[in-house]
């Protein structure tokens, strides 16, 4: 791999994060890293996250693991939106476990990746595995250079 493809998408990553709002400011993840085609993502379990169970709502176990799709399917600097995805829920995320997602591309052909996410906790359990499929669409994350 091209030492300028690791850095376009560390730019890339940086870019994305830099403008949501969601992933950023509301849940309040953090960036680790944005490789091509890989992502990882960390956000800490509050109590603001906590269902009637008492355990972290699986809405936003989600969005930890879709967040770190849309950095790792737009990595390559291609604009991508998620076509489809499905997760498993293994074990509940409870108040104050710092979960970290990973997510790697499977398969990227033409306009279409699939790519699998891994969401753990600090004791390294799997809490949930996700999968989504992607689609290119026009456009790109930032402006090439001509």
């Amino acid at each position: 791999m091209m030492p300028d493809a690791r850095a376009l998408a560390a730019q890339v990553g940086e870019t994305m994060f830099a403008g949501d709002r969601a992933s950023k400011d509301f849940m309040q993840m953090e960036l680790l890293s944005c490789e091509p085609g890989r992502a990882t993502m960390r956000m800490t379990v509050r109590e603001q996250m906590l269902n009637g169970h008492d355990i972290c709502h699986g809405g936003l176990i989600f969005t930890l693991a879709d967040s770190t799709f849309a950095f790792a399917c737009n990595s390559r600097n291609q604009a991508t939106v998620a076509a489809g995805c499905s997760i498993e829920f293994l074990r509940p995320g409870r108040l104050g476990d710092v979960l970290t997602c990973e997510g790697v591309e499977q398969v990227l052909q033409g306009r279409h990746g699939i790519y699998d996410m891994k969401v753990c906790n600090q004791r390294g359990e799997t809490v949930a595995m996700f999968r989504g499929k992607s689609t290119q669409i026009q456009g790109h994350v930032i402006k090439e250079a001509e």
